[in-house]
């Protein structure tokens, strides 16, 4: 680690994540560069390598940030309301995934390469914040649909959370892809994360209504 203060070490590690997230909205992991990353940064490429070994790592801390963000969001959810019909908590629910794109294209697209070529100590990190976000969702869930037991809970999230790794191929499609489709004579189908996520967690709390 580089001399210096626990607050300039977090605050050089958030530069290094918000230059990933920026070249992430127009490139592809693989095409980015710790060259490209460092361009974007207040200080020189090889001072990344203080705080990260790989550009994986990077961005396997970029996902844990989204996944802090999103059970922030899932907290904040919890403490908003004592109760609500479970149509309005797909509503919620669905809301709270609106704003995390870069999460949902990550684990879609590059949770086994970020993974593979991170820290054990870097995987645990991530894998303790991606456990949190379990259990908010099902906290959410125990305080929403209190008539849901608790392997009614424990189903849920084994359906929820793989949806989720499907959701950024079906709601972002490039005009390649989009191309491609009409080509196909598949026609093409618009999606949002807030309509695909409410539509599938109604119809997972449908006996709970």
């Amino acid at each position: 680690m580089p001399k210096g203060s626990e607050e300039l070490t977090n605050a050089r590690k958030e530069e290094i994540m918000n230059a990933c997230a920026s070249l992430y909205e127009t490139m592809g992991l693989n095409d980015i560069t710790i060259c490209d990353i460092g361009a974007k940064t207040s200080f020189t490429r090889t001072s990344i390598y203080n705080y990260f070994q790989t550009k994986e790592e990077i961005f396997l801390a970029l996902l844990q940030r989204e996944h802090e963000a999103w059970i922030a969001d899932l907290e904040a959810l919890s403490r908003g309301r004592e109760s609500m019909p479970v149509d309005e908590f797909a509503h919620a629910l669905a809301s709270t995934l609106e704003k995390r794109g870069c999460m949902l294209k990550l684990m879609s697209m590059n949770l086994y390469d970020m993974e593979r070529n991170s820290r054990l100590e870097n995987l645990v990190a991530f894998k303790k914040t991606y456990a949190g976000a379990r259990q908010a969702v099902a906290r959410c869930l125990e305080q929403f649909v209190p008539a849901m037991t608790a392997d009614d809970v424990r189903g849920f999230l084994y359906a929820f959370f793989p949806f989720l790794f499907g959701v950024y191929p079906y709601t972002s499609h490039t005009e390649k892809q989009k191309e491609a489709m009409r080509l196909a004579g598949a026609g093409e189908e618009h999606h949002s994360v807030y309509g695909l996520t409410k539509s599938f967690v109604q119809k997972m709390l449908r006996e709970f209504r």
